[in-house]
């Protein structure tokens, strides 16, 4: 192709590429300064340089280089222009077409496929910023649908992947035309690669086109499932995971071909034979019958070429994995409709309990020195299936899970294999959430079920069994606790002593799940083996000349919180053993390794505070403050990310344990806690091409750039807000020296977006802060106007419900502190015409869910009731605020209009969409 560029541009680009790649950063810096200075000169000629560069450089290396560097740079925003004004936006209409022209002749004669598919991104990057810019690519258009009549297959390859970057190629032009183009790619008979691409572009096609189009478009589906059972199972993998987005955004494609899919797919997620006759709900423990065995025997599953007995290679694993999920998230997205497919709740279920009970036969020991944290990482687990399980209960219910659940799950438990037994146990506590409803029906067989494997012979049994009796005690809060607490503490107490350290301490992070639902005359009675056991553990020296492992040290300072706190003031008797080995700890677990022993001693110490009393606490306080008081002002180490926070969570408990006593302690704990309430969210924005991810952080896609927000410092900041709420409930005037301070907080925190629960405790504080500024005469009529005005601001603009239910109780509890009167003629008028205005975007969202077709209705029908139930507590609180402000204001027949509109009469298909 000719030259477009001079020659000497030419070479001093080659010579700045070159340095680019190099690894000496000083030479690399410096061409970096370069690229930079000759963009600001004559940007088109150096991006036509790089596009030239493209298609002529000798090494894949170097035109592979220039197309990643001309990507990045054509979008790249410009220091010293407006925001969002790229190079490309200053670019001339002649230079444009000209690198258009450049980048389609890379994209049809480049030989290597590494540099093409690097051709595909800038092209298909250069397309999408074009459109959106009203600068349609019809040579693009033209160009790709030619190349997929090409001989060569790469360039069909090529093409169909320009069809997935880029959609809004295709979407513009006759349905039946792209139709036939992507067919006759999905049937490429010569390249799997084709057919791959082509399914990609499938799926784009049909998530981005219109509604008509859609409809048009249905028997699409048909060849795009039928390149499945043709692909080698090095392949297929990746044919799976690329059908899984269009399961979320069109379910209903899938509707016609459910018992097809079924057929094939339960061939892969499912090694074994068939699952037998599904039980009834009426009968969901049918005992042994159906039972499968494990390992399979010879006559059962696929087998292996090389072997007789069932082996499932890594590839083999990720296709079976994919399947799933394919399956998992179809019954997520269309409940309905899948539970309408015969045998497909049935063969789900029993594909993750056979994969559950898929773990490592040996590896024991190596299991028994791994702390607890180590278990997320372990690539050996089956998390995969347990997962799946959960979410499968979740999505569809007791009702249709249960009863193939249970064909399987008594026969895994009486099992001669410890992994079966494991898996059965693992897969009670994966679904109790999804069918908790359900399953207190069945709780009594449940856990008859569970109690005895407490005693069972291999470890990991039994520390299966903690966590299942864990969830259930969370997933059926209350009502497990209240009717069979003797049986599970007759099974979990004698855990506590279990010879094995990972089995003691999940039985101690049990009694924690049991004790956050139990009443607190039901626990005392087992309180003095408790916490005997619990005591032990703190022991350095342990048993048996075994040294105690940290994690079960924290852990017991955990649990022991935890039944402090259930058992209120009756934990008084063992105060006097306990506090003296926490202030010991504080005292001495000074080193870095101890930093998480110290802060659960804090939380330990604090909960303890508070369940005893001050008078018993009292004599204690001043040691524990002073202690405190040492750490808070001692050298913090950075990589200590636990002490700020639990420094901020034992003065609050503190605070509330002493009550007005703690007053001469303010101004040692509202420094911090005041910057922490007033950190700036710490924000940093990345081009997508160069972000890479960071733990602790959470991100956000748009207008093509990652804004990353990290999370600690949000959450801190909550705490901190939550924490000003404690002090200013319990002190009440003594807090007084901090309300304009508290007020000056709160007012911005109303509108931080960046995390809700900052939003929440800043609502909650301002009525708390007006509480104490009345009682102690520091609040001024300045402040209460302040604070209503910045509410009524939110008010006006707010969109979650459940939000403006906050700031709606705020203003009544505000005016119930300060008086009608406070609030001016301005501000009653301001509040009328947020309340009128937010009644108005109710009735729109109301009328506009009663119009959707009745099919929508009952794929979302949970979510609609959930949205309404929390529109229905802000009417509640707009209508307590009216008639606080005239009994007979004329909004409120608005008020009754609105709810009048709701859609929240759903008639449940059964209770297992609403079950957990």
């Amino acid at each position: 192709m000719e030259a477009v560029v001079p020659q000497e541009i030419m070479t001093e680009l080659t010579q700045i590429l070159a340095n680019l790649v190099l690894g000496d950063n000083q030479i690399r810096a410096s061409a970096e300064r370069a690229v930079n200075d000759r963009l600001e000169q004559s940007p088109d000629l150096y991006l036509l340089g790089l596009a030239q560069f493209a298609t002529s450089a000798d090494t894949e290396l170097m035109r592979s280089f220039s197309l990643v560097l001309l990507r990045r740079l054509l979008f790249r925003s410009q220091p010293s222009k407006e925001p969002r004004v790229t190079l490309y936006d200053t670019l001339p209409s002649q230079a444009l077409t000209t690198l258009e022209r450049l980048l389609l002749h890379s994209l049809s004669h480049e030989p290597t496929n590494l540099v093409r598919r690097k051709a595909v991104d800038t092209v298909c990057d250069l397309a999408n910023n074009s459109m959106r810019r009203g600068r349609p690519w019809h040579a693009l258009q033209a160009q790709t649908f030619s190349m997929t009549q090409a001989s060569e297959a790469h360039f069909r390859e090529c093409a169909y992947r320009v069809f997935t970057g880029c959609p809004n190629l295709v979407t513009d032009l006759q349905t039946d035309a792209v139709l036939g183009v992507l067919q006759k790619g999905l049937q490429d008979a010569e390249s799997i690669d084709v057919r791959l691409c082509a399914l990609r572009a499938s799926v784009t096609y049909l998530s981005f086109c219109d509604a008509h189009q859609l409809s048009q478009s249905l028997s699409l589906m048909y060849p795009m499932l039928e390149t499945l059972p043709s692909v080698p199972n090095n392949q297929l993998n990746q044919f799976l995971a690329t059908l899984n987005p269009l399961t979320t955004l069109r379910p209903s494609l899938f509707a016609p071909h459910l018992v097809a899919l079924l057929t094939y797919l339960r061939t892969l997620i499912m090694p074994t034979a068939d699952s037998g006759p599904t039980p009834t709900v009426a009968k969901p423990f049918p005992g042994t019958q159906g039972a499968f065995t494990f390992p399979p025997g010879p006559d059962q599953g696929v087998q292996d070429d090389r072997d007789s007995e069932v082996v499932e290679d890594e590839e083999k694993d990720l296709v079976r994995k994919s399947a799933l999920e394919l399956m998992v998230s179809l019954s997520e997205a269309k409940p309905a409709m899948v539970k309408r497919t015969e045998g497909w709740t049935a063969a789900l279920v029993r594909a993750c309990l056979e994969g559950m009970g898929e773990l490592p036969e040996n590896g024991l020991d190596a299991w028994l020195e791994a702390e607890p944290s180590d278990d997320a990482q372990d690539e050996t687990y089956p998390h995969v299936y347990e997962q799946s399980l959960d979410r499968v209960a979740c999505a569809l219910g007791g009702k249709a899970v249960l009863p193939p659940a249970f064909q399987y799950i008594p026969s895994m438990l009486a099992s001669y294999d410890w992994r079966l037994r494991h898996a059965g146990l693992m897969a009670i506590a994966s679904i109790a959430e999804g069918t908790a409803q359900v399953m207190q029906g069945e709780l009594g067989k449940v856990v008859d079920l569970v109690t005895p494997m407490f005693k069972d012979t291999h470890p990991r049994v039994r520390y299966a069994a903690c966590q299942c009796l864990g969830q259930l005690c969370t997933d059926l809060e209350e009502v497990i606790q209240d009717r069979y607490h003797q049986q599970l503490f007759d099974a979990l107490i004698p855990t506590l002593e279990a010879p094995e350290s990972r089995v003691h301490s999940h039985a101690a992070a049990a009694l924690i799940n049991f004790c956050e639902g139990v009443e607190r005359k039901t626990l005392i009675p087992y309180l003095d083996p408790i916490v005997e056991r619990l005591l032990k553990m703190l022991n350095p020296a342990g048993e048996n000349g075994q040294q105690t492992k940290r994690y079960v040290q924290e852990q017991a300072l955990t649990s022991l919180a935890m039944v402090a706190d259930a058992s209120e003031a009756t934990f008084a008797k063992y105060y006097p053993s306990i506090m003296p080995l926490l202030l010991n700890v504080l005292r001495n677990a000074n080193s870095a390794d101890h930093s998480k022993l110290r802060v659960k001693a804090m939380e330990c110490a604090g909960l303890i505070a508070i369940a005893v009393g001050r008078e018993v606490f009292r004599p204690d306080a001043g040691t524990l403050v002073d202690i405190l008081i040492h750490i808070q002002n001692s050298p913090i180490d950075p990589s200590d990310t636990l002490l700020a926070t639990y420094l901020i969570a034992t003065w609050a408990k503190i605070c509330q344990a002493l009550g007005s006593e703690f007053e001469p302690y303010l101004p040692v704990v509202m420094p911090p806690l005041i910057n922490a309430a007033a950190a700036k969210a710490d924000v940093s924005i990345h081009d997508a091409n160069d972000f890479q991810e960071k733990e602790g952080w959470e991100t956000i896609s748009m207008d093509g750039k990652i804004i990353g927000i990290r999370t600690a410092t949000l959450e801190e900041k909550c705490q901190a807000f939550e924490t000003l709420a404690i002090y200013a409930a319990t002190l009440s005037p003594r807090f007084a020296p901090y309300v304009a301070q508290g007020l000056e907080l709160c007012l911005p925190a109303l509108r931080f977006y960046f995390h809700e629960g900052v939003r929440e405790a800043a609502c909650r504080l301002i009525p708390l802060l007006f509480e104490c500024g009345t009682s102690s005469s520091t609040l001024t009529p300045q402040m209460v106007a302040a604070s209503f005005v910045q509410l009524i601001r939110c008010m006006q603009i707010e969109t979650d419900p459940s939000f403006l239910t906050s700031m709606y109780r705020t203003f009544i509890d505000g005016i119930q502190v300060v008086g009608l009167p406070a609030l001016t003629p301005e501000l009653h008028a301001g509040v009328i015409e947020a309340t009128k205005h937010q009644l108005q975007v109710l009735a729109d969202k109301r009328k506009d869910r009663s119009q959707r077709p009745d099919a929508k209705l009952d794929d979302i029908k949970k979510e609609m009731s959930l949205m309404e139930e929390l529109e229905e507590f802000a009417l509640e609180d707009m209508e307590r605020l009216l008639k606080m402000l005239d009994p007979q204001h004329p909004l409120l027949i608005a008020v009754s209009s609105v709810r009048e509109l709701g859609i929240n009469q759903y008639d449940s298909e059964d209770e297992g969409d609403s079950d957990g």
